[in-house]
This record gives structure tokens, C-alpha cells and sequence, in this order.
């Protein structure tokens, strides 16, 4: 028996919109891009809202241009 397929009905915008922000931090290392796609004021809202280490985040995003 094959596993159940994820079904859209499942998973609201929110959950999508979290995951698209992960994969793109995952995928880039980039936060302070995120913050900006997600249109977050602060840096700390998009630490928590991805739920990633805040140290490692903040010293990895002011590494990163923009």
C-alpha cells in the first residue's frame, strides 16, 4: 500500500507561505532576504517565524548583503 498524497485541502496559505520561506533560507542562507520577501519589519520576526537559531541567525545575516 503506497503512502497517502498530501492533499491541497490539507494545508492552508499560511503553512504554504512558511514552507516556500524555508526552503528559500534553506537554500540560500539568505535572511535578510527572506525578512524582505516576507515583509517582516524586524529581523527577529523572521528568526521566529522559520523557528532557526536567533545567534546563528543574526550573525549569518550580517554576513549577507542585499
Amino acid at each position: 500500500m503506497e503512502p497517502a498524497a498530501a492533499q491541497a485541502e490539507d494545508y492552508g496559505t499560511h503553512s504554504l507561505r512558511r514552507t516556500k520561506a524555508s526552503i528559500i533560507y534553506k537554500a540560500t542562507g539568505n535572511l535578510r532576504a527572506v525578512q524582505i520577501l516576507l515583509g517582516h519589519a524586524k529581523i527577529e520576526s523572521t528568526v521566529r517565524y522559520l523557528g532557526v537559531d536567533v545567534e546563528d541567525a543574526l550573525e549569518l545575516s550580517e554576513r549577507t548583503e542585499v
